[in-house]
C-alpha cells in the first residue's frame, strides 16, 4: 500500500512517502510529487513514516546524526551508485561533485553525479546537502539554496 505524511520542518513542509515497507521518498514542497500522489493513503503512524518522522526530528533537534531506516531507491544503476556513496558523507563533512564522481571510480563524470545528486528522491537521510563546488563555493540544490544553507549550517557547516 502506499502511504505519505507531511511533516512541518525547520525547513518547511516536508512530504515522506512509502510503498510499504521503506521509505520511497523526502521531498521539500513545493515538490512535482505531490502531484502523484492521488489515490494514496495518508497515515503517519504506519513504518516507515512513524519512524522517519521520528528520526527526523532528532535530527532537527540536534539529537541525531545518522538515520536508520529502510530506503527503497528509484533510478538508474549510475543514479543508485551516486546515492548510496552520498549516504557516506559523514555528518558535518562535504565532499565536492569531483570527489563523489571519483568516489563511485568515475573521475571524469562530475557532472553527471551532480545531475544524479539533482534527481535524489529521499533528500537529508541521503544527503545531497552535502556537495558543494570544488572551490568550497554552496552550488545548485533541489529544495533551493536556503534550505542548503539552513542544512549545512545545523551541521556545523559554512
Amino acid at each position: 500500500m502506499n502511504t505519505f505524511t507531511h511533516m512541518e520542518s525547520p525547513i518547511g513542509r516536508l512530504l515522506l512517502t512509502s510503498g510499504g515497507k521503506c521509505l520511497t521518498g523526502l521531498y521539500m514542497e513545493p515538490s512535482r510529487k505531490a502531484q502523484s500522489i492521488s489515490g494514496w493513503v495518508e497515515d503517519a503512524s504506519v513504518e516507515p513514516l512513524a519512524a522517519t518522522l521520528r528520526q527526523l526530528q532528532e535530527y532537527f533537534s540536534g539529537a541525531r546524526r545518522v538515520f536508520d531506516l529502510p530506503l527503497s531507491l528509484q533510478g538508474t544503476v549510475f543514479q543508485q551508485r551516486v546515492w548510496r556513496t552520498l549516504t557516506e558523507i559523514p555528518y558535518g563533512e562535504t565532499w565536492s561533485y569531483g570527489q563523489l564522481a571519483r568516489r563511485i571510480g568515475n573521475p571524469g563524470a562530475s557532472r553527471a553525479v551532480g545531475l544524479a545528486n539533482g534527481r535524489n528522491p529521499i533528500s537529508i537521510l541521503v544527503p545531497c546537502h552535502r556537495v558543494i563546488g570544488a572551490d568550497g563555493s554552496l552550488t545548485g540544490y533541489g529544495g533551493g539554496m536556503e534550505r542548503k544553507q539552513w542544512l549545512l549550517a545545523h551541521e556545523g557547516l559554512h
